[in-house]
């Protein structure tokens, strides 16, 4: 039985160790966590092919310079001197044309429609028993600038074939009427769905115990050694693991594992913040506030209340004034929904690994024919994971994949 060593824990991993099981592979993942936290544990939960735009669009570049220097602002960039970053900012800057995101949207598009199918297909399994709802997700706006720029997208999604419709005011409060009257309208993408992150992580995990996957916890890798053009083994803090195959699936520390091997693949850790309410709120739809760029999710239990992107390199800390920024925004779009301060002071925050094109980097290299690549998802990394993990084991095995992923290679920059 061929040994495969996953190095990341999150949900890309996780699912690349689920398909590599299936095809009878003997997998060992490595993490240097204890796999209590992160961004696969806090994010919001979506399915979303209504995420078919990448974040490296046009005019994202002009917004965010505007927000760059206001730490509460839903997009920070903490000044810094850091080469790395730099890099990876010029290559966004290049990515975010038109030209670059309509050849982008066709992929996203299929990726989250594939992923959607198998997570629908992991719960028919009846390997799991996790929570999964498809009632869609709402982008609920405030502003005529949003507004027209929300409904230029969801004419887009339903010309791309998405099931879609545009929400009065009217029409919003009869579906939630939690909303505040300073809620104009929004966009159903009832093509989404959502599910509670941390129950399915577990879930998981408890699955590839059962079938004998060995988890080692608290393990940073330290370096590789290569033979014959192939890795042979990759060595921690104190062991060394031997294995056939080998797949990167690191999140935002993947570039500098990658760089111990003579790889340059640009992820910038974009980290977003994460409070869980455990009282009724009312609010029964997933819903995105454009305006404050936050995502609300009705779980198994609790409500989520996440957002925000601060590139302020790899780190867990957490800004007052940021989560504080986002109890306003709750306060605002919703009636007689306040965070409290208890509420607050548990905030949590997790890395999403950006590319700088919006575009995961799902596949080998040319250099190291027995090395996957499974990182850069930006936040789409929770709606992509099954999918991520299928292309993983597909490239492992060496069968042809199930869809073009020419695209995603990650010696494209």
């Amino acid at each position: 039985m061929k040994k495969v060593i996953v190095v990341g824990g999150g949900i890309s991993g996780l699912c690349s160790a689920y398909y590599l099981v299936k095809e009878g592979y003997d997998v060992t993942i490595l993490d240097q966590t204890d796999m209590t936290s992160g961004a696969s544990f806090i994010n919001a939960g979506y399915i979303t092919p209504s995420h078919f735009i990448p974040l490296a669009a046009p005019g994202i570049i002009t917004q965010g310079l505007k927000w760059m220097f206001n730490s509460s602002s839903p997009f920070y960039i903490k000044p810094r001197w850091d080469m790395e970053f730099f890099k990876w900012a010029l290559l966004f800057k290049k990515s975010a044309t038109t030209f670059k995101v309509k050849k982008a949207i066709p992929i996203l598009k299929e990726l989250n429609l594939k992923s959607r199918s198998l997570y629908e297909e992991l719960l028919a399994s009846h390997e799991f028993d996790f929570h999964y709802e498809r009632k869609g997700v709402l982008m609920a706006y405030c502003t005529d600038k949003a507004e027209h720029e929300e409904c230029e997208v969801a004419e887009q999604a339903i010309r791309e074939g998405l099931e879609v419709s545009i929400l009065s005011k009217e029409k919003l409060q009869e579906i939630q009427p939690v909303f505040s009257d300073k809620v104009k309208g929004a966009v159903h993408y009832q093509c989404d769905a959502h599910m509670t992150p941390n129950h399915f992580m577990q879930q998981l995990k408890d699955w590839l115990q059962s079938q004998g996957v060995v988890f080692r916890f608290n393990q940073k890798v330290e370096g590789f050694t290569v033979r014959d053009q192939k890795i042979a083994s990759l060595k921690t803090q104190d062991t060394v693991f031997d294995a056939d195959e080998f797949v990167l699936a690191s999140g935002s520390w993947t570039p500098k594992l990658a760089s111990s091997l003579g790889l340059s693949i640009p992820i910038q850790g974009g980290k977003g913040y994460s409070m869980d309410v455990h009282r009724p709120t009312d609010i029964s739809l997933p819903t995105i506030l454009v305006d404050a760029r936050m995502a609300i999710t009705p779980m198994d239990g609790f409500t989520r209340f996440a957002g925000t992107m601060e590139f302020s390199g790899n780190n867990n800390a957490i800004k007052k004034e940021r989560v504080e920024a986002l109890a306003k925004a709750v306060k605002a779009h919703y009636r007689d929904v306040e965070i409290q301060p208890d509420e607050l002071n548990s905030a949590t925050s997790g890395l999403r690994p950006v590319s700088p094109d919006g575009l995961p980097y799902i596949g080998k290299t040319s250099k190291y024919p027995n090395m996957t690549i499974a990182a850069g998802h930006a936040m789409m990394g929770w709606s992509l994971g099954p999918i991520t993990g299928k292309l993983v084991a597909e490239e492992v095995t060496g069968v042809k994949n199930s869809m073009n992923i020419s695209q995603l290679s990650p010696e494209r920059f």
